[in-house]
């Protein structure tokens, strides 16, 4: 099949597509450098070596690892983006959109915060869901700050409860309450939701209401976080955003794309593997090969659309932000798999790298 380049591309074999377009700003992750605090970044989410700082250390230089807790779509995730001034992890109106444990690093005159975004705490109902369960409790072992959001648009429940309680079980860890999304409440929501964090725990370090969308009060909490940190060199250089791989990125960002407009069980069903990420020979082109795993056929009915018309759209979407990512223009074919009742199976968990 002939691609124009600059335009989408049309839906091939039924489960596929092709997109080719511009590039938009390139936004490259970078990789770590070398070790800093003794063996504390491979702790993190099997994080890669830690850098030394570009600028000369001194007596005052802080770091370390912080991660936010809370129920499902409270908002960590855009913290996480917010704090670090780059889309490092998806966001979505769908709960559980994160899988893997997503290091986003900021970097401060007087320090470094290392952030690491996690799964949601939840009831799992699968084995996939077991297993992001207990990479959450692994990453809460080793922070040196636990930030626990809960959003100013919702009384505290149960599952509030029940997650600031299970803190205890991480003494190591200060802890910070975080009351989300301030822009969406008024003033009176904003100061009932501080009283009700505030009692949940004795030991909070700092109750801190904020806005990740608008951006208010984002430096009071990464002031207090790096003040809690312990005294120590920088973990990895500077500008460096994350030290997530391109590969990971591309296929966070097919998936992204791919969880928009669609509901019920079918967001928690989606994966996406990619297969191979190559520049092309004589083009400023990159072609990037990846499949959309579900677990039915069903759904890949849904994922692929009518006449593969919904398949082109996740296509088109996905493409920008991976040309953004990349800087360069992509070619990008979908391939839609099915990988029956995955989320269940430990084979094919672990071939989808969970």
């Amino acid at each position: 099949m002939t691609e124009q380049s600059g335009q989408p591309g049309q839906a091939g074999q039924a489960g596929q597509a092709e997109q080719t377009g511009q590039a938009g700003q390139a936004g490259h992750a970078g990789q770590a450098g070398q070790a800093g605090q003794a063996g504390q970044a491979e702790q993190i989410g099997q994080a890669g070596p830690a850098g030394q700082s570009g600028r000369p250390g001194s007596d005052e230089t802080r770091s370390g690892f912080v991660t936010f807790v809370g129920r499902p779509n409270v908002g960590k995730s855009t913290l996480t983006n917010a704090l670090v001034g780059e889309k490092i992890a998806i966001t979505s109106e769908k709960p559980q959109t994160t899988r893997r444990a997503i290091r986003g690093i900021l970097n401060r005159p007087d320090g470094q915060l290392v952030i690491v975004d996690t799964p949601g705490i939840h009831k799992p109902r699968t084995l996939l869901g077991e297993r992001l369960n207990d990479l959450v409790e692994q990453v809460l072992g080793d922070v040196d700050v636990i930030g626990f959001c809960v959003p100013a648009t919702e009384k505290t429940g149960p599952g509030d409860r029940r997650i600031a309680a299970s803190l205890d079980g991480y003494p190591r860890a200060k802890k910070v309450a975080i009351v989300t999304k301030t822009d969406a409440a008024d003033r009176d929501d904003i100061v009932e939701r501080l009283m009700e964090v505030d009692s949940l725990r004795e030991d909070w370090a700092a109750v801190i209401p904020l806005s990740a969308l608008t951006r208010e009060q984002l430096d009071v909490l990464a002031d207090e976080m790096l003040q809690l940190m312990p005294l120590g060199p920088r973990l990895y250089e500077d500008g460096i955003v994350t030290d997530e791989s391109d590969e990971d990125r591309i296929a966070e960002i097919i998936r992204e794309a791919s969880l928009e407009g669609v509901r019920d069980e079918l967001p928690h069903s989606i994966a996406v593997v990619v297969d191979d990420v190559a520049p092309r020979e004589d083009s400023d082109l990159t072609d990037v090969y990846a499949s959309i795993v579900v677990e039915r056929d069903s759904q890949k009915a849904i994922i692929i659309g009518r006449k593969g018309a919904r398949l082109r759209d996740v296509g088109a979407v996905a493409r920008e932000g991976i040309e953004e990512l990349l800087g360069t223009r992509v070619f990008l074919k979908l391939h839609v798999k099915v990988a029956k009742e995955w989320q269940r199976d430990p084979k094919q968990l672990g071939r989808l790298g969970f």
